[in-house]
């Protein structure tokens, strides 16, 4: 029998999207499979994916992944062209796929790309259904956020 191996938590996230949680207001998350080619998979496990600027659309009753950039290593094979920016395929199952359609078409919501990460073997990807921020949102959550670290500075000075 063989042991499993220590997972470390944190360790399996390939790309974060912060932005995403700054510019959007996230309602609900969903986790969807990648439908993706030798040499991307490759490049993810060497770090080479971004997500910053990706988002969901649908197209055919399907979800895609697009703006998503994985960069092709150079040892990649060269018989196929690498293509960094290509739409890729969202694996989700129907009652997925129905919410979320029905969210965007009716509500006004978008679907942003929140993580990619490694879950055993397969990639995949975290994402929100969301809705935009205004700019008053943004100060506000700025405006909480260093109220916490001050608070937490206090406390820590008040306790010595």
């Amino acid at each position: 029998m063989t042991k499993k191996k220590a997972h470390k938590p944190g360790s399996a996230t390939i790309a974060m999207n912060k932005r995403a949680r700054h510019e959007y207001i996230i309602e609900d998350e969903f986790e969807a499979g990648l439908a993706l080619q030798g040499w991307e998979v490759k490049s993810m496990r060497a770090g080479k994916a971004n997500i910053t600027d990706s988002y969901v659309t649908f197209r055919d009753g399907e979800a895609f992944l697009f703006g998503a950039t994985i960069q092709p290593l150079n040892v990649a094979s060269s018989h196929i062209v690498c293509d960094p920016t290509r739409t890729r395929k969202l694996l989700l199952n129907k009652r997925e796929l129905e919410t979320l359609f029905g969210k965007v078409s009716r509500d006004g919501y978008t679907v942003v790309a929140l993580s990619m990460y490694w879950k055993n073997a397969w990639s995949k990807v975290k994402i929100g259904l969301a809705k935009g921020k205004k700019e008053h949102d943004k100060r506000d959550d700025i405006k909480d956020r260093e109220w916490k670290v001050d608070k937490a500075r206090i406390m820590k000075h008040a306790n010595r």
